[in-house]
């Protein structure tokens, strides 16, 4: 009797020490950090496929998004902070319900335009500065499989894809890389967007391969996204691997680990 006693007491306090391991990994994924996979080239160079990131989620403060399944019992936002232009973002797409990263481009009240591949912020080209171009393989990336677009194709498979790379600098003083295919794509020349109070207009940095805020959600876009969506911001790249599954060593990226996002 007193082994058997002494058997459901470990099996019991297998099971507690199971509930609070789960309970103290879901407090500190809503409160504090949250993991994010990047699986699209939306977002290079800055961000690659197969990078994998925490989300601080103490950044802009708490909304129901931040919680799993957006269960938070709460509207608005509590301890808010107001993010900064060029912030990378992780944030709840507004009519998708999934989680997208993109970077911060225009705040409550901006005037918002492409002319030529050229990002206006109230009226002023931002500065772009030529950089050494961006070159990767054409391969299938990331669990995905998906191939690279190039401003040099077509490019056979195994072969060199290649983007023009700029500096851009934004009014804050912000500057980071975008990449572009061409300044004559679908969204290289938009109209004004003003952005509303309470919303925000996000960037994809490769600019040509990003569905982001130039696309109205009226044709399935993106949109203007509201301050209760923002989940954290993107400070650091953990990991990084080019294969199609993390375990792949031999594609890992040492030289992306804790990389600092910019």
């Amino acid at each position: 009797m007193m082994a058997k006693n002494k058997a459901e007491g470990g099996i019991l306090d297998t099971i507690k020490t199971i509930v609070w391991a789960l309970v103290i990994a879901g407090v500190f994924r809503t409160l504090f950090f949250q993991p994010f996979w990047i699986p699209s080239g939306s977002m290079k160079d800055t961000l690659l496929i197969g990078d994998f990131l925490f989300v601080n989620k103490m950044a802009y403060g708490y909304s129901r998004y931040s919680c799993p399944f957006s269960a938070c019992p709460f509207d608005g936002r509590l301890l808010a902070r107001d993010p900064k232009r060029g912030d990378v973002v992780v944030f709840r797409h507004p009519t998708k319900n999934v989680d997208f990263i993109k970077r911060l481009i225009g705040l409550p009240g901006d005037k918002i335009q492409m002319i030529n591949g050229v990002l206006q912020i109230n009226g002023k080209a931002v500065e772009m500065k030529p950089e050494p171009d961006f070159e990767e393989v054409m391969q299938p990336q990331g669990p995905q499989g998906l191939l690279p677009r190039c401003s040099n194709s077509p490019v056979g498979m195994g072969d060199t894809c290649i983007k023009k790379r700029y500096a851009e600098t934004l009014p804050n003083g912000v500057t980071h890389d975008i990449l572009q295919i061409n300044n004559d794509g679908p969204v290289d020349n938009t109209p004004v967007y003003t952005v509303p109070e309470g919303m925000y207009f996000f960037m994809g940095d490769n600019r040509d391969n990003s569905e982001d805020s130039r696309f109205p959600q009226s044709v399935g876009g993106l949109g203007f996204v509201p301050k209760e969506n923002l989940i954290g911001r993107a400070d650091r790249v953990m990991f990084s691997s080019a294969g199609r599954s993390l375990f792949y060593f031999w594609t890992w990226r040492p030289d992306r680990f804790f990389k600092a996002i910019n």
